[in-house]
């Protein structure tokens, strides 16, 4: 599986969320790995693509066909409780910024 999303051709939206983690994993990793399987099961959800340092900094994009997906997919119940448990446990800062993502391009590896 590619470490690059696939996603359509534009427009499209991301939602780019960044963070410090705290230390300590306390659940954080499979909490991780269910709101990724859980996200790819929701209308309009297209892709993710996600990265961490060693120093615990991490920035996650996940790709949208529209707002009111992006809309849906926070209010989630089990979604809900993953954000709530990131504020009290796992981020020391975070930043959650929305885009339209009006072009896109790159280069892939044959």
């Amino acid at each position: 599986m590619s470490a690059f999303a696939s996603t359509p051709a534009p427009p499209y939206y991301a939602v780019i969320f960044t963070s410090q983690r705290t230390e300590g994993d306390e659940g954080y990793g499979d909490m991780a790995d269910r709101m990724v399987e859980l996200a790819a099961g929701q209308p309009g959800f297209l892709g993710v693509e996600s990265a961490r340092g060693a120093g615990g900094f991490g920035i996650t994009v996940s790709y949208w066909e529209s707002t009111q997906a992006i809309a849906n997919w926070k209010a989630n119940a089990e979604h809900r409780i993953a954000q709530e448990t990131g504020k009290s446990r796992w981020y020391a800062d975070y930043q959650l910024r929305v885009a339209k993502v009006e072009r896109a391009y790159g280069k892939t590896h044959k």
